[in-house]
Parts: structure tokens; C-alpha cells; sequence
């Protein structure tokens, strides 16, 4: 724990599911799949459109590329969807 204190989380929907998430921190392309598709790590041949709305200021709506990272807010949803073989 930094300075004493508990990490702090924020919720975050994916797929219509909410999940916990460290407050300030980013989540990548493939922790947001991991969530939706448990055994995702097992089948690198299928690729996912990821979007997301609710987003920072800077940023409040977007598609995460496969290399991409976005920092989460409270509330923010992420669409994760199956687009098939690169």
C-alpha cells in the first residue's frame, strides 16, 4: 500500500458485466478481453473490436487497438465483440 493507503477501485462495465478495476490506473486491449473471454490467452487466432464510451475528458469515447491502453473512470462501458481471424 502507497502512503497508507487502500488502493482505491472504480467499476467499470464490460459486456454488461461489472467488474473492479485500480482507480487511476490504465487497462489494456488484453485485460479487457481477459475479463469477457476467461480463456482468451488460449486462442491468439481470434481477434476482438473493443469500444468504449464513457470515457475521460480527453478521450471519452474510442476503439482500444490490440497494443492499446486507456486509463478508466467510474463507469465507463467497454464493448468487447469477436470480429473473427486476422
Amino acid at each position: 500500500m502507497k502512503n497508507g493507503k487502500e488502493q482505491k477501485t472504480v467499476t467499470i462495465i464490460v459486456e454488461g458485466t461489472p467488474h473492479d478495476w485500480p482507480k487511476k490506473q490504465e487497462i489494456t486491449y488484453a485485460e479487457l478481453i481477459a475479463l469477457e473471454v476467461p480463456d482468451y490467452s488460449q486462442h491468439p487466432e481470434i481477434t476482438y473490436s473493443v469500444k468504449f464510451t464513457k470515457g475521460n475528458g480527453n478521450k471519452p469515447a474510442g476503439v482500444l487497438a490490440p497494443d492499446g491502453s486507456v486509463k478508466v473512470k467510474e463507469g465507463m462501458i467497454f464493448n468487447v465483440s469477436e470480429t473473427g481471424q486476422s
